[in-house]
């Protein structure tokens, strides 16, 4: 009987802190860090691109001409 009691308690108090402590932000804020998500992700996806680019192109130039 003890067992379930305490799973009792345990859905009260966790539902208790999702509706008392914790934070949920607004649509504004969530978009706006959607927006920061997004930008730093296209900024690093264009960064690892450009590294991508100046290895593979100084590797075709070491190996054509050695070959």
């Amino acid at each position: 009987m003890n067992f379930f009691k305490r799973i009792g308690d345990y859905f009260k108090e966790s539902y208790s802190e999702l509706v008392h402590k914790v934070y949920w932000p607004t649509q504004q804020e969530l978009s706006s860090s959607t927006l920061v998500v997004m930008s730093a992700s296209l900024i690093f996806a264009v960064v690892i691109f450009a590294i991508d680019f100046v290895f593979e192109s100084a590797v075709k130039f070491f190996y054509s001409n050695i070959f």
